[in-house]
């Protein structure tokens, strides 16, 4: 048997077993490919509850230090990790012929369409705080590694107003609607707002999450450029445990700097 170490008891007693073993992990006490303690071992180890060994489990995970595999156990990672497995592109490309390509992702359900009050992050960035919208949520998956993903598609009742297609059909496939935009006149452009939190009880029952694991949320605002005007928000969440965010990076120029105009000396 493991002899039993001791440990401060804190709150945050998962957060201390867990850097406790990362740090064991980095002076080489657990090499790569070595198995962990089990949560057994850990609870003898450390005089901590199961729940607690768990936890701190799950910590290295998202630490990216360790990887779970059923019926082995957590394995320590090479030096430095691995990405997740889930390439996410977020690139978004513009065709030859005018039309919009996005990355192809999977279906799991039809979307549901409903109406909305728009709050939190979207009407900060849509600045229509209150307002309402239509909303399509759609449940994506990753066809190579079954993560799942949680898409809402958000229209102000306002860009409706002004493009009555898109109330038509709501559910339209996203690059349809970015079409309807464009040929009612309006010079599209996009922004990405990346942020993370812990998920929700029924967003971890909705993407399948073991643990508390954290969430990347993305905002895509799409915007008229010519009258600065925000249009439409995406949401996408994914696990960060398992995904991974890629973007293309285009250079831009810098604004031109107006020249300082010179006043007339006195004579």
């Amino acid at each position: 048997m493991a002899a039993r170490e001791h440990i401060e008891r804190a709150p945050s007693m998962y957060l201390q077993v867990a850097q406790r073993m990362a740090t064991d992990i980095k002076r080489g006490r657990y090499q790569a490919g070595d198995l962990l303690p089990s949560e057994t071992e850990m609870v003898n180890m450390y005089g901590i509850g199961k729940h607690t060994a768990r936890a701190a489990v799950a910590e290295l995970r998202r630490m990216g230090l360790v990887e779970s595999q059923q019926g082995k156990g957590s394995i320590v990672l090479p030096s430095g990790g691995v990405l997740p497995a889930t390439r996410v592109d977020r690139s978004i490309e513009r065709t030859t012929k005018g039309s919009w390509r996005l990355p192809d992702m999977a279906e799991t359900e039809p979307p549901a369409v409903t109406r909305t009050a728009l709050d939190g992050p979207p009407a900060l960035l849509l600045d229509q705080q209150d307002q309402d919208a239509i909303s399509v949520d759609r449940m994506l998956h990753d066809r190579k590694t079954g993560a799942r993903m949680a898409h809402r598609v958000l229209i102000p009742f306002a860009t409706a107003a002004d493009v009555p297609t898109l109330a038509e059909q709501p559910d339209a496939e996203i690059t349809d609607l970015y079409r309807q935009l464009a040929e009612a006149g309006l010079t599209l452009s996009f922004t990405e707002h990346v942020t993370a939190r812990a998920p929700y009880p029924d967003e971890r029952t909705a993407l399948g999450l073991s643990d508390a694991s954290p969430l990347l949320i993305t905002y895509r605002v799409t915007t008229d450029t010519d009258q600065d005007r925000p249009l439409l928000c995406e949401e996408l969440k994914a696990p960060a445990a398992t995904c991974q965010l890629t973007y293309p990076v285009t250079p831009t120029k810098p604004a031109a700097k107006r020249a300082a105009r010179r006043r007339p000396e006195s004579a």
